[in-house]
C-alpha cells in the first residue's frame, strides 16, 4: 500500500526536491527552537528580577504571559523538530521495505520459473534415458553419449542456477525480515514518544 502511495506522480516530482525541502524545514525549526530558547532565558531572568523588586502586578502578569508564550513556543518547536526527524526516518524505512518486498516478489517468481524449468528438463532427460535404455527392439541405436553428456551438463547448470536463485531469495527474505523488525522498533519508539508528548501536554 505504501509503495502504491509513493508511486503517485506528485510524490515522484517532490522526491527530486525532497532533501532540499527537508533541510530547509530543519533549519527553520532549529532557528525557531533557538529563538524560543533565547526568549525563555530572557523572560526567566526578567521574571526573577521583577519578582525580587516587587513591581506592580500588571507588569508582572505581562512578563509572566510572555514567559508562558516563549515556553510554549520552545516546546512546540522542539517537538516539531524531533517529530520531523522521526517522520523522515519512517518514510525512509517504508521506502526500503517497499523495495525489498518488490525484489522479494521478483525473486520468488524467478525461483518458481527456475524450478519449473528444472522439472521440465529432468522429465525430458528421464524420457530420453527410457527411450535409449533398450526398448527399441532389434533396431540399431545411434551413438548418443554426446547427447546424454549435453543433457547432464544442462541439468547440472540448471541445478546450480536453482541453488543460486534460492540463496538470493533467502538473502532477500532475511533483509525483508530485518527491515520489518527495524520498522517495528521505530513504530514502538514513536508510540512511546507520542505517549510522552501526551503526558507532557
Amino acid at each position: 500500500r505504501w509503495q502504491k502511495i509513493f508511486m503517485i506522480s506528485l510524490w515522484s516530482k517532490m522526491a527530486i526536491f525532497w532533501n532540499k525541502i527537508f533541510l530547509t524545514i530543519i533549519v527553520l525549526l532549529i532557528v525557531l527552537f533557538l529563538d524560543a530558547f533565547r526568549e525563555v532565558r530572557k523572560y526567566s531572568s526578567i521574571h526573577v528580577n521583577e519578582k525580587a523588586a516587587n513591581v506592580n502586578s500588571s507588569a508582572f502578569d505581562h512578563i509572566q504571559m510572555k514567559l508562558f508564550r516563549s515556553q510554549r513556543n520552545l516546546y512546540i518547536s522542539g517537538f516539531s523538530l524531533f517529530l520531523w526527524l522521526v517522520l523522515r526516518r519512517t518514510v525512509t524505512l517504508l521506502t526500503q521495505l517497499a523495495k525489498e518486498m518488490a525484489s522479494h516478489a521478483a525473486l520468488e517468481t524467478q525461483v518458481n520459473d527456475a524450478t519449473e524449468a528444472a522439472k521440465k528438463y529432468m522429465a525430458e532427460n528421464e524420457r530420453l534415458q527410457e527411450a535409449l535404455s533398450g526398448k527399441g527392439s532389434g533396431k540399431k541405436r545411434e551413438p548418443t553419449e554426446a547427447a546424454e553428456e549435453k543433457l547432464k551438463e544442462e541439468v547440472e547448470h540448471l541445478k546450480a542456477e536453482l541453488q543460486k536463485t534460492s540463496a538470493a531469495f533467502q538473502k532477500a527474505k532475511n533483509e525483508v525480515i530485518a527491515v520489518k523488525k527495524q520498522s517495528e522498533d521505530i513504530r514502538r519508539v514513536y508510540d512511546n514518544l507520542m505517549k510522552d508528548y501526551e503526558r507532557l501536554q
